[in-house]
């Protein structure tokens, strides 16, 4: 088949293409960036341009849609909209006028909320900020899209956080804290966390392709669950560290967020500690991922081997110390950078 991949510049769409490729597929990227590692396989495409996507979609069977505005920081609001749902209407539109039948999209758990226990596909949707309800209602766009002809076949995959090696996202900035002996204990780090590693994630997408028509709709973590003691300890090992470190109340972590905040909007400034980010590491943040267990999806990589493997790339100069590789240039779905097409 002939498949192109939104935000396929980034980690995710890296990876994914690798796999497919590997399986014998035909694959191009569209992206606002340059793929370092495919340059002359696919074309910089900005997902907010209507005609410049059904040009660049002309021809391809299948869409996977990876492109997304995510950052905490994003300024102003309304770019999430623009992007995620805007881009989300083109995606259709695109696939309408070159009668593509197939589109995967990388939806995210922050359609749920925090704290919203061991959400499932059928939980009710309560996202708590801007790029959470974009995400929801670009789902409801790509579900109207297949709801529109029985030939069609939507997948829409509700992603936790996802990390691997050149990924400059939440994992890497923990990992990285650690190294520089920076960290500090938000709580009592019994707050659970679903996380992926994008080679796990990379091989359910393609797997996705075996899907049959209509619309499918997953929760995607790696299982188990870790808590963020479990979760820094493995990384501390991993970087020969012992375990240890200060542990910071949680009323002081939110008090000390809030105060960045204002510090922000007075000087402008963007600091690595706001509210929303202590609220995130602290909360659980836990999905149930039982569907993807009964297609028989067997994951590559356990969540251990993941974060050892990232530490081994990413961090490998000394022990403790981290290597400061160039993050990469791919901006898709939970990775590096603010917008990708």
């Amino acid at each position: 088949m002939k498949i192109a991949i939104t935000g396929g510049a980034g980690f995710i769409g890296t990876a994914l293409i690798r796999r497919l490729k590997a399986q014998g597929h035909e694959c191009a990227w569209l992206d606002v960036v340059r793929s370092t590692v495919f340059p002359e396989e696919g074309a910089v495409v900005d997902v907010t341009d209507k005609e410049a996507m059904i040009a660049a979609l002309k021809g391809f069977d299948v869409i996977y849609h990876l492109a997304a505005e995510h950052r905490d920081d994003v300024s102003p609001i309304q770019k999430y909209y623009d992007v995620n749902v805007g881009g989300a209407e083109n995606v259709v539109a695109a696939a309408e006028q070159n009668g593509i039948k197939t589109i995967v999209f990388s939806s995210s758990v922050a359609v749920y909320g925090l704290d919203a226990g061991e959400s499932k596909e059928d939980s009710t949707p309560a996202p708590f900020n801007d790029y959470g309800r974009s995400k929801l209602e670009s789902e409801k766009v790509f579900d109207a899209w297949v709801k529109a002809d029985n030939a069609r076949r939507l997948v829409t995959i509700r992603l936790v956080a996802t990390f691997g090696p050149g990924n400059r996202g939440n994992v890497y900035t923990l990992m990285d804290s650690i190294a520089r002996g920076r960290f500090m204990m938000i709580g009592n780090g019994e707050n659970r966390k679903s996380v992926a590693y994008v080679e796990n994630v990379a091989a359910f997408f393609a797997q996705c392709l075996e899907e049959g028509k209509g619309r499918s709709l997953y929760n995607y973590a790696d299982k188990p669950d870790l808590s963020m003691k479990e979760m820094v300890a493995d990384i501390r090992a991993g970087l020969g560290q012992r375990d240890g470190g200060i542990v910071i109340p949680y009323f002081a972590g939110v008090a000390g967020g809030a105060a960045l905040d204002v510090l922000a909007k007075i000087t402008g400034k963007t600091f690595p500690i706001s509210l929303i980010r202590v609220k995130k590491f602290c909360a659980n943040t836990v999905v149930n991922a039982d569907k993807v267990r009964h297609t028989g999806f067997k994951a590559p990589f356990t969540l251990k081997q993941g974060l050892q493997e990232m530490i081994a790339s990413d961090f490998s100069d000394t022990p403790g110390g981290a290597q400061r590789s160039s993050p990469g240039r791919g901006r898709d779905e939970e990775g590096p950078g603010r917008k990708a097409a």
